[in-house]
């Protein structure tokens, strides 16, 4: 039924897809020329021509009211999304703009449906492609950096109260918008905020990388639409007003690679968070009951709940580092979720075909490959072309997957009651789950500590296994008796 009820709505002329939104692109009988973009059932962009921008006044406008016009040689457009401010720099003298959008199927209306047309203009290069990305693969530099409204309605499965946006707002993308700004150039941002902290927390990052705090200028209600500008220069912008900071602790808490939260004003679990995760458990805890049996024969698998806790643990670091080096697609997750099965698949397949004399050095090359993970940052393979870079990110992240289904494995062969055991499994990998969300105090680096630890609880708790199992393989013996 609900194949054919998404089908059936695929066909729908009003509506087309793209790898992230239901979308629907009206025009009214009394504003042809103007579009409006609806995602999921949500207004979110309009797609207006330069002259009726200048007749609202609207923000579009005014980073070009604090640079000079007359250096705009090569601008690039961060959320180009339908075309607007696309439009805007061509109009305002822009010899040539890189526009950058991630979402395919906006930018397609926005080139078939804008009424200035600005993606046929031979002045535009468009670039399809998370902005993160790019700027870490282009060598391009710019008079003008714009980032234009590069907000987003959608969540990235699997990772706690990520955007598709965040990795866009960190202090390590602002430094490296910062590197690719010419000589006496500038960079620009604008977006509503609907808690004023947020400004400070961005004007207080850009204070951060360029030395100096940015200008300001609130657009309609003061707090809500805000346009910043910033050059290395200080006195390469006009700028009436300075920003200056009214909340000093969101101010110098700006959001980083390891903790991307822009949205969380403070480092911890929201009320609403713990109380869901706690029904989640809850719930699962009584749904393991009702198929596995009594919890208390779990005990003896107490390895094992710690190995499905660690193990999913993994998994999302996996998928937040992802996010970073190849931009936060579905695409990308299909990608790390389809890698995460197949090293389950060839982990099972090793385990068929060997067995470490000693099952205990599994766990020292594991932890060997989780340090290996810690100590590697992200954003250092970025600077790498996409297949090295693929290769590499599948070696760091995948390895210790790996191996640690090895580790499930070999313990798994031998239990006694596979339904409890997996119960046991199964309600870890619940509870590691929940302890994802430990990242919106620590961030994200800090769970491959959570994951060794976790790792070191199962190796502790399965000693009597290991041992065992050592005994009769060192003498000659089969398979490994569970121990009582």
């Amino acid at each position: 039924g609900l194949v054919l009820m998404l089908g059936f709505e695929s066909l729908v002329p009003v509506w087309s897809w793209s790898p992230y939104y239901k979308v629907q692109a009206v025009s009214f009988p009394n504003e042809p020329d103007t579009t409006v973009i609806d995602v999921n059932g949500i207004p979110f962009q309009t797609a207006l021509s330069v002259a009726r921008h200048r007749e609202l006044g609207t923000a579009y406008l005014v980073p070009y009211e604090r640079v000079n016009p007359d250096t705009l040689d090569n601008v690039l457009i961060v959320g180009a999304g339908s075309g607007s401010d696309v439009a805007i720099a061509l109009s305002e003298g822009a010899k040539h703009v890189d526009a950058v959008e991630i979402d395919p199927r906006i930018q397609q209306i926005g080139a078939q449906r804008h009424p200035d047309h600005p993606y046929s203009d031979p002045r535009v290069d468009v670039h399809i492609n998370d902005a993160r990305a790019y700027l870490e693969q282009t060598d391009a530099t710019y008079d003008l950096i714009l980032f234009a409204l590069p907000d987003s309605l959608t969540l990235v499965s699997g990772q706690s109260s990520l955007r598709l946006e965040s990795y866009l707002f960190t202090e390590q993308a602002m430094e490296e918008a910062k590197a690719h700004l010419k000589p006496g150039g500038s960079f620009a941002m604008y977006n509503y905020y609907r808690e004023g902290w947020l400004i400070d927390r961005l004007a207080g990052t850009l204070n951060a990388v360029y030395g100096h705090a940015p200008c300001v200028d609130s657009v309609g209600d003061i707090g809500k639409l805000a346009v910043m500008t910033i050059s290395p220069e200080a006195g390469a912008i006009s700028c009436p007003s300075t920003w200056t900071p009214t909340d000093a602790q969101a101010a110098a808490t700006p959001a980083t690679d390891n903790y991307p939260f822009l949205y969380l004003r403070d480092r911890t679990i929201p009320p609403l968070y713990l109380i869901a995760l706690s029904l989640i458990l809850a719930v699962s805890v009584l749904a393991v009951r009702g198929v596995s049996g009594p919890l208390a024969p779990m005990r003896r698998y107490l390895d094992l709940f710690f190995m499905g806790a660690a193990f999913l643990l993994l998994e999302t670091k996996s998928v937040v580092q992802f996010a970073l080096l190849f931009g936060t697609t579905w695409f990308v997750n299909a990608l790390v979720f389809a890698g995460v099965l197949a090293s389950v698949l060839a982990a099972i397949e090793v385990a068929r075909r060997w067995r470490p004399a000693n099952a205990a050095w599994l766990y020292l090359v594991l932890l060997a490959a989780l340090v290996v993970a810690y100590l590697i940052p992200p954003d250092a393979l970025l600077s790498l072309d996409l297949a090295p870079r693929f290769g590499a990110a599948v070696l760091i992240w995948f390895t210790p997957i790996f191996i640690a289904n090895l580790v499930f494995a070999e313990r798994f062969r031998n239990v006694e009651a596979s339904n409890v055991a997996f119960g046991a499994n199964l309600l870890g990998a619940m509870v590691g789950g929940v302890l994802e969300y430990v990242s919106l105090i620590t961030g994200y680096q800090a769970l491959l500590i959570l994951v060794a630890l976790l790792y070191g609880g199962a190796f502790l708790a399965g000693r009597a296994y290991l041992g065992r199992r050592a005994e009769l393989v060192g003498a000659g013996g089969g398979e490994a008796a569970e121990p009582a």
